[in-house]
């Protein structure tokens, strides 16, 4: 399945929902915003939404600092 996140193309071995790519990617869901298909996602959808071959991506993770 091939994906575009933050405008890069990758190439995962199967299909899965947001809140997996997240761990996978080792991104926490709740400082992490999830654009997918131009659409913002609420965390409550992370693990319900599925991804299909495709799809668009945008993060946006939260750092905090001081």
């Amino acid at each position: 399945m091939q994906l575009f996140i933050n405008g890069q193309a990758r190439d995962f071995p199967a299909t899965f929902s947001v809140a997996e790519l997240l761990n996978q990617l080792g991104l926490t869901c709740g400082r992490v915003v999830v654009e997918l298909n131009r659409n913002i996602l609420t965390t409550d959808h992370h693990s319900t939404t599925p991804l299909k071959n495709g799809d668009r991506l945008e993060l946006i993770q939260f750092v905090g600092g001081g």
